[in-house]
């Protein structure tokens, strides 16, 4: 420890004294001026960190300034399938892009192959990161001005939720709850929701209206509606623009064959009816399993309105175009049109041209025999209308991304 003070055998009448002709101010006086010196520098340099630190003022990063013109979205979930589609769109659409994903379900190959798309300064950042971490959410949210979120982030197999319905609340009921208090906080202004037709849950009447009465009947529909729930409560007081989009069975891929989907090994049995139709196909897994044949349906299985990613993301971007303060839109994202598991698969052994295994097994927990939408009011309001309608030819994208890339993307998720 340094001592400014007076040594002990020093004396206290000691000034000044004369060395060959030159006199020396006193060591104590010399003393309390190096120590405020030395004081002063560790302010200077404290206060040159802080403003380093402070996002307000550092605008080295593009990220952490608002441009006019360029809207910066974040969007979490950025590295699964349909959240990397969704950047993908938005940067060819010319936005920025922040990608926010803790690469549970997402592949930070296809976070890779958007950064080698646009690797322009200021176009797309990664962030590796968890959203039921409250501390990170605010810190990415400081750091950044995001003019909208898109909240892809979530676990979402019906069939897992109902062996482990405790993660499904948290990662997307609390979740949700994180992402929009830290965008009330840091003033971003527009929301867009990745909601499902699961908080339907199973309705008398078909199709299904966005008026349709909300009775999910399983942990990922419930944990969906709750997040639903959460976001009306609030917009009550608050002028943020809001959109819901409940949409339905996802299939497809990018038709340039950039993105796909890859789902882990371990969730496989958990997945799309395509995922499992692809492993079959490739030999992975040995055939296909069909769960349920007795539902009321005119072939005994379940009827699903199927679709194409690129039509969803469009839906998206609509929202994101059509989106207006104070206000919150809800849309049914669909076809309007169901097609029986059994019609799928007969369509994606053509797709293939392979000779797909089926086994029939008992129904499985939480699902549901129909569902399909009514697109009329998104039609009406944000003149989108599904134009991959269909089915074998949205199977075969799928299914020439899933033949060039029999490892999923081929990259580790491991962050170092």
């Amino acid at each position: 420890m340094l001592n400014f003070g007076r040594s002990r055998n020093q004396s206290r009448t000691a000034r000044g004294t004369t060395m060959g002709g030159l006199d020396y101010p006193d060591p104590k006086r010399k003393g309390n001026f190096v120590g405020k010196v030395f004081l002063a520098a560790i302010l200077t340099t404290l206060c040159i960190i802080m403003i380093k630190r402070s996002p307000s003022l550092n605008s080295s990063s593009p990220f952490a300034v608002r441009e006019p013109g360029v809207t910066h979205v974040l969007v979490t979930g950025g590295a699964g399938f349909i959240g990397s589609h969704a950047t993908l769109r938005l940067l060819r659409d010319n936005h920025r892009v922040t990608i926010v994903d803790n690469l549970s379900r997402g592949n930070l190959g296809a976070v890779k192959v958007l950064q080698e798309l646009f690797p322009e300064p200021g176009r797309l950042q990664f962030i590796y990161a968890d959203l039921g971490d409250p501390k990170s959410v605010n810190k990415i949210f400081l750091e950044n001005k995001f003019d909208a979120v898109m909240h892809f982030a979530a676990v979402a197999y019906v069939g897992e939720s109902t062996v482990d319905p405790l993660k499904y609340y948290h990662n997307i009921t609390s979740n949700t709850l994180l992402v929009l208090e830290s965008m009330a906080k840091h003033d971003v202004k527009t929301l867009i929701y990745s909601s499902t037709c699961a908080t339907y849950g199973e309705p008398e009447k078909m199709p299904i209206t966005e008026e349709t009465k909300q009775v999910p009947i399983n942990p990922y529909g419930k944990a969906k509606k709750m997040a639903e729930d959460i976001i009306l409560d609030f917009s009550k007081n608050s002028d943020m623009a809001i959109m819901i989009l409940r949409y339905f069975n996802v299939i497809g891929s990018d038709p340039d064959g950039r993105l796909g989907e890859a789902p882990r090994p371990e969730l496989r049995e958990q997945g799309r009816i395509s995922g499992a139709c692809f492993d079959a196909a490739r030999g992975i897994i040995p055939g296909l399993k069909v769960r349920g044949t007795d539902y009321k349906t005119a072939d005994g299985t379940c009827i699903r309105d199927y679709i194409d990613v690129t039509d969803l993301v469009d839906a998206h971007v609509k929202a994101l175009e059509k989106a207006q303060p104070a206000k919150v839109g809800i849309y049914n994202v669909g076809t309007g049109k169901g097609s029986s598991v059994k019609e799928f698969v007969q369509a994606c052994k053509i797709a293939t041209g392979m000779d797909i295994k089926v086994e029939f097994l008992p129904r499985r927990p939480g699902d549901y025999a129909e569902v399909y939408s009514d697109p009329r009011k998104i039609k009406r309001e944000l003149n989108w209308s599904a134009k991959h309608t269909n089915l074998q030819q949205s199977l075969q994208i799928a299914w020439r991304w899933q033949k060039s890339h029999r490892d999923g993307y081929g990259v580790s998720n491991e962050m170092r």
